[in-house]
């Protein structure tokens, strides 16, 4: 993990990472934008990263890091220049998660 952040850390003076569900998730901006699953670095499926990859004359993979989750593109994060600016892209178009409120318990 330490290696990916180090990749992309240049993107923002706020690039952190938690560990969620056994694996990484990769924060930028507070914003969600990689998802680290066995080693491997997983990018969110949207028409403005694989015009990003395709810039670059990449055509990405495609994987699941997990079962039950969406497709997603592999990210090759030894690319330090993509990688930096698929973070920067994120961090600009995806939302800030909303705080989820705890569900109520119902009592019959």
């Amino acid at each position: 993990m330490d290696f990916v952040y180090d990749q992309v850390a240049s993107a923002s003076d706020d690039v952190t990472y938690r560990k969620m569900f056994g694996d990484y998730m990769l924060f930028c901006n507070q914003r969600p934008v990689l998802l680290i699953c066995d080693d491997t670095v997983y990018v969110k499926q949207l028409p403005e990263t694989l015009s990003l990859f395709s810039s670059y004359g990449i055509i990405p993979d495609i994987g699941i890091p997990f079962k039950g989750a969406r497709p997603h593109y592999i990210l090759d994060i030894e690319n330090s220049d993509l990688s930096v600016e698929i973070v920067r892209l994120l961090a600009q178009i995806l939302p800030i998660p909303k705080k989820k409120k705890p569900k109520k318990c119902k009592i019959k």
